[in-house]
C-alpha cells in the first residue's frame, strides 16, 4: 500500500503539519515523570490533537524541553539540531519545527506513527 506524504497531515488526528520549511509538531510534555516516553496521541481541550510526552527532567532552566527534544529525536532517528522550540517553552502545550523537506517529513512520521499505534 502506497503511502501520501501529505494523507498525515490532513487527518484530523494527526499532531503533525506541514510547514514552508519543515514539520510543525504539536506536544503536551509531563515534566518530572518516572521515565521518558512518548506516550500517544491525545485530545487538547479544544479537540486538537498534540503528541503526549513524558520526561522525567524538571521543567528548570529549560531541562524539560532539551530532554523532549533529546526524547523525540532519538524516537524519530533526526539530529537534536533539526528540532526547535516555536512555542511554549514555559508550558505543557508545545510546538516544535523539524527542519527539513516538509513531504519526506510528514511520509517518514506517518510510518513512526502507525508504528507507535499499529
Amino acid at each position: 500500500m502506497a503511502i501520501s506524504a501529505t494523507s498525515l497531515a490532513s487527518e484530523s488526528g494527526s499532531p503533525f503539519s506541514a510547514d514552508a520549511d519543515g514539520v510543525r509538531v504539536a506536544v503536551r510534555l509531563t515534566p518530572k515523570a518516572a521515565t521518558d516516553r512518548i506516550q500517544g496521541i491525545a485530545l487538547e481541550a479544544d479537540g486538537s490533537p498534540s503528541l503526549k510526552c513524558a520526561v522525567s527532567a524538571a521543567p528548570i532552566e529549560g531541562k524539560a524541553n532539551e530532554a523532549l527534544v533529546k526524547l523525540l529525536a532519538k524516537a524519530w532517528k533526526l539530529p537534536k539540531s533539526s528540532i526547535s522550540l516555536v512555542r511554549g517553552a514555559g508550558e505543557r502545550r508545545k510546538i516544535l519545527h523539524l527542519a527539513g523537506e516538509p513531504r519526506a517529513l510528514l511520509a517518514r512520521l506517518e510510518i513512526w506513527l502507525r508504528g507507535l499505534h499499529g
